[in-house]
């Protein structure tokens, strides 16, 4: 049976415009990057432990989606890769990317072949392949007739003169281009492509993830974050690339303007211009309209990243407060709104979200703050956020601080200063880094 990643046709009450989720989110972060095995462990326990929020078929064993979000692990990979018959650069150097693939053996091929050529095109090194070790005994039927084949690309800079950015967005264009060649195979997705971080999901339970990929079971695994979920989608079907987090952010909730934000981006298509890209219009579609609210969620964050916006100020963007009538509220920062709304509208709707680039990881309420969201700072620097309290136990003396999130409140832990920003500093150095209420005046019409 071949996995399908498309939705089925309208029929009776079913609409696949009205793909939701409503599921289990959560991260924890080493403030101060310092990477170990027991983070991944910890991750996995979190997750199980919000269970109850992820969703089953009539096969038990088949979850609707579980995964989670990991800085890449050198040293495991150096020590895996020659096996594979290829050595490894220096970390930073290289990238992953984790594939899904189809289970026809033609179809794999010519998949295969197009992101080999696209790699070489694009003047980055093709490294080699590595089969994903997985155990098929530690999954539902149901998951196994659906499953695509699981492989991992590395691929180095070669001659190209990147930094640690330029790199990341080289592979972003990589990814894009590889997806429009390949955008009539529905079977195959690029689940991530990066040089700090790479993901493990399926159609799986969260008891079954360090089993059935068994590299996290693995010490050698090791990672300063780890963002997870577990997927609960409703009036939805569950798909092995709809199992979140996705490239940048882990959703708990719905967007009810999707519509209307797909549209916008669209409509505005022409106008997009950006020194970063040789060719914007090559990255077209931003938006792959058969993904989730969630996905298409993502697809515009990673874009609005990729093209400059820094991680804080492109969630801004997207998820803003409610500020047209906030009687307190700055006038920098309504300004700041105010110009941005011009720009992107607001992706509305009950949600929780976590997002990280791999070196800033954080969560943001909607305006209503309709989903919850907790966290915990404990003795050893460590910084946990789930949908629930008490997701993970931590023993109260290594507890120094704890709360929740606030409507259209944020916070970021940055891994590079090794502390956490509180919604005030980060919003107010944003809103005050350029002239938005200047640009208004001067611009308005």
């Amino acid at each position: 049976m071949e996995s399908s990643m498309r939705y089925p046709e309208r029929q009776g009450l079913y609409d696949p415009t009205l793909e939701h989720d409503s599921c289990g989110v959560g991260f924890i972060v080493d403030m101060h990057n310092r990477a170990s095995h027991d983070i991944i462990r910890q991750g996995l326990e979190l997750i199980g432990n919000l269970e109850h929020r992820g969703a089953l078929g009539a096969d038990p064993e088949t979850g609707d989606g579980c995964g989670i979000l990991i800085q890449i692990p050198h040293a495991f990979f150096a020590e895996e890769c020659p096996s594979s018959g290829f050595s490894l650069p220096a970390p930073g150097e290289y990238g992953i990317a984790t594939v899904f693939l189809p289970q026809n053996q033609n179809h794999r091929f010519h998949c295969g072949s197009v992101i080999e050529s696209t790699i070489i095109d694009s003047g980055l090194e093709l490294l080699g392949w590595r089969d994903l070790p997985v155990d098929t005994r530690h999954v539902g039927v149901q998951a196994a007739e659906a499953m695509p084949i699981i492989r991992q690309v590395f691929v180095a800079k070669g001659t190209e003169d990147l930094d640690a950015e330029g790199f990341e967005r080289k592979l972003y264009v990589t990814r894009k281009t590889i997806r429009n060649a390949l955008q009539d195979e529905e079977h195959f997705l690029i689940i991530s492509m990066s040089s700090r971080v790479m993901i493990y999901k399926g159609m799986l339970t969260p008891f079954q993830m360090d089993r059935f990929f068994t590299d996290l079971a693995d010490p050698r695994v090791v990672s300063a974050m780890i963002m997870m979920h577990t997927r609960f989608p409703t009036n939805t079907f569950p798909r092995w690339d709809l199992a979140q987090p996705f490239r940048m952010l882990a959703h708990n909730g719905e967007i009810n303007t999707l519509r209307g934000n797909i549209n916008w981006m669209r409509a505005r298509r022409p106008t997009f211009e950006s020194d970063y890209y040789d060719d914007i219009h090559e990255l077209m579609p931003i938006v792959i309209p058969r993904g989730s609210d969630s996905a298409c969620l993502d697809n515009v964050l990673e874009f609005l990243v990729q093209s400059g916006y820094s991680l804080a100020q492109a969630m801004m963007m997207l998820v803003p407060e409610a500020w047209e009538n906030h009687p307190s509220m700055s006038v920098e920062k309504k300004a700041f709104y105010e110009y941005h709304e011009h720009l992107m509208e607001a992706w509305d709707g009950p949600a929780a979200l976590a997002f990280t680039d791999g070196v800033q990881i954080g969560a943001i309420l909607d305006r209503n703050g309709l989903r919850p969201a907790r966290y915990v700072v404990t003795q050893d620097d460590r910084v946990i956020m789930a949908s629930e309290v008490g997701a993970i136990e931590i023993p109260p003396e290594e507890i120094v601080s704890k709360g929740r999130l606030q409507p259209g409140r944020m916070f970021l832990v940055d891994t590079r200063q090794g502390r956490i920003i509180d919604d005030q500093e980060l919003k107010t150095e944003i809103c005050n880094s350029k002239p938005y209420g200047e640009w208004l005046e001067n611009h308005s019409i």
